[in-house]
């Protein structure tokens, strides 16, 4: 499944000019995603290369995010997946609520491949065990992305913003709907 990004109007950051996101499902319950920055990259400011492990506040910085819950629940899961390697694992119990570290959580094994004109950033997210998330239920999900400039102008991207400032954590940002006949 290939998705498309859209910029939110308050971006103030211009050099990523488009932001895309492909989806497989290489084994039951394992997303992997593979995105692709369009623009001009030498002007991104990309974390440097770290250890991969689970790190706090990537969001803060270029981080290309992935928001799952069940379509019918108000709880869900954050994964964060930062162009460094690093990356982290959040479940919320409602909007904004109860957030928690998932542990323990599969490294997602994000790896990127910068170009002149794009990077490409790919991880697999392993979502078998979390609860509320049942295999044979339909899910939401909202994909998403920070993208910080050099100058600090950053720009936010997602699959649907809802209306005001950035929020990724809304429902209006859930607007993919996943069947179980999709993921398999």
């Amino acid at each position: 499944m290939h998705l498309t990004l859209h910029r939110h109007g308050d971006s103030q950051g211009t050099a990523a000019t488009s932001v895309e996101v492909h989806l497989a499902w290489p084994a039951p319950g394992k997303l992997a995603l593979t995105y692709v920055v369009s623009g001009d990259i030498a002007s991104l400011k990309l974390p440097a290369p770290a250890a991969s492990g689970r790190t706090d506040e990537l969001w803060r910085h270029t981080c290309l995010e992935a928001f799952v819950g069940a379509a019918n629940g108000a709880g869900y899961y954050e994964f964060n997946l930062s162009p460094s390697t690093q990356w982290a694992a959040y479940g919320f119990s409602g909007y904004r609520e109860g957030m928690t570290p998932v542990e323990p959580f599969d490294d997602p094994g994000v790896s990127v491949e910068p170009e002149a004109d794009r990077f490409v950033q790919r991880a697999t997210l392993n979502l078998s065990d979390l609860p509320g998330l049942h295999p044979d239920a339909d899910w939401r999900l909202a994909l998403t992305a920070v993208i910080e400039q050099r100058d600090g102008l950053k720009s936010y991207w997602a699959l649907a913003h809802p209306a005001g400032r950035p929020d990724f954590h809304h429902a209006d940002s859930f607007s993919q709907i996943l069947t179980p006949a999709e993921r398999a």
